[in-house]
């Protein structure tokens, strides 16, 4: 009988705390793929925005896709696009209400005054953002950083970049004070198509380069990157940046 009743209590065991190891496999499969979000992606008929709208569609996030030329969005279950512009804040505002985050991936490249075309979108988005209540997210400028030795990037630049640098660097500026939930990510110093390793560092406002002194990344490396912020937050209320 005591046997009997050993062999039991064993089974019984064996029987609980394989079922408890499924539970906890199970539980942490559901933990391991995140809650659809819905982004809002300003400029998304960009080389970087384009690529941000295709990571996040393909990890089942719903996209409301923003530019001026819509029909230049690719077509996806996913995505929706939208004809805006990025400097009109009442209609950026009444775009981003049921939206989870808005993302920003416009560069100052108008023709104009690349500082006040950088100054009008960061006001835009600011004033969404603070109406909303939203998470704001930036697609910032490699002048935002900072060099190994503590200089500005923005100061070393040639006269024909120096205007969008140092209008991105005056968008951060604005969010630092806005009272928002912002994070800008500046790329690394040259950001171009190419493959999507998911082999790089991360950083906060330094320039990241390789042992040869290279400060790259490709831009499906870059979106990866940004998707993966949004769905875990690491880098709120902050300043951050990428590099092989």
């Amino acid at each position: 009988m005591r046997r009997t009743f050993l062999r039991t209590l064993v089974r019984a065991a064996l029987v609980t705390g394989l079922a408890m190891i499924g539970t906890g496999a199970s539980a942490e499969t559901a933990s391991a793929k995140p809650k659809p979000l819905n982004i809002l992606v300003i400029g998304a008929s960009g080389m970087i925005g384009s690529r941000i709208t295709a990571e996040a569609a393909s990890r089942g996030h719903h996209v409301t896709a923003v530019a001026r030329h819509p029909d230049k969005i690719k077509a996806s279950p996913n995505v929706k696009a939208v004809k805006l512009d990025a400097t009109d804040a009442t209609a950026l505002t009444a775009a981003a209400k049921n939206v989870d985050v808005i993302v920003s991936a416009t560069s100052p490249r108008g023709g104009g005054d690349p500082i006040q075309e950088a100054k009008a979108v960061g006001d835009a988005l600011i004033a969404a953002a603070k109406a909303t209540g939203k998470r704001v997210f930036v697609v910032g400028g490699a002048g935002s950083l900072k060099t190994s030795d503590g200089k500005s990037v923005a100061e070393t630049l040639p006269a024909a970049y120096r205007g969008e640098a140092l209008g991105m660097r005056g968008v951060l500026e604005s969010l630092k004070t806005s009272g928002t939930n912002w994070t800008f990510f500046s790329p690394a110093m040259s950001i171009a198509p190419g493959k999507r390793t998911g082999q790089y560092r991360l950083g906060t406002d330094t320039v990241i380069a390789n042992a040869k002194g290279d400060s790259k990344i490709s831009a499906e490396d870059y979106a990866k990157a940004v998707v993966d912020e949004l769905e875990t937050p690491k880098y709120e209320r902050s300043q951050m940046t990428i590099g092989y």
